[in-house]
């Protein structure tokens, strides 16, 4: 039950995400809820690799350089999922940063 309600607050963080930022769109709530899942398979498979491979980049920019790799990860999400647009870099930085506050904020509550 724990990780269904995990599941609609990330939804609906995802979709005020999309209000507050121009250039990200969600079609509908069942949308949101299918992008969270695939966010997180490619938060589970994909981001590690990439931080590894990118490690030394990221030693040098002191971190933030993962603030690329999830701009990035956020457009491929809005690539592979049919009713969720990332229209450019600037608003996947964006959206990824205000989903990972929103995240933060989740996993505290």
């Amino acid at each position: 039950m724990q990780l269904f309600i995990r599941w609609l607050c990330y939804a609906l963080a995802l979709i005020f995400t999309s209000w507050v930022v121009p250039g990200i769109e969600v079609s509908s709530f069942l949308n949101a809820m299918f992008v969270v899942v695939i966010i997180a398979l490619i938060n589970t498979f994909v981001k590690p690799v990439l931080q590894i491979i990118t490690l030394p980049v990221n030693i040098l920019t002191l971190g933030l350089f993962t603030l690329v790799i999830n701009a990035l990860l956020f457009m491929l999400a809005g690539y592979i999922t049919p009713g969720f647009e990332v229209e450019g870099f600037l608003s996947a930085l964006i959206g990824s940063v205000i989903l990972s506050l929103f995240a933060l904020g989740i996993s505290r509550i």
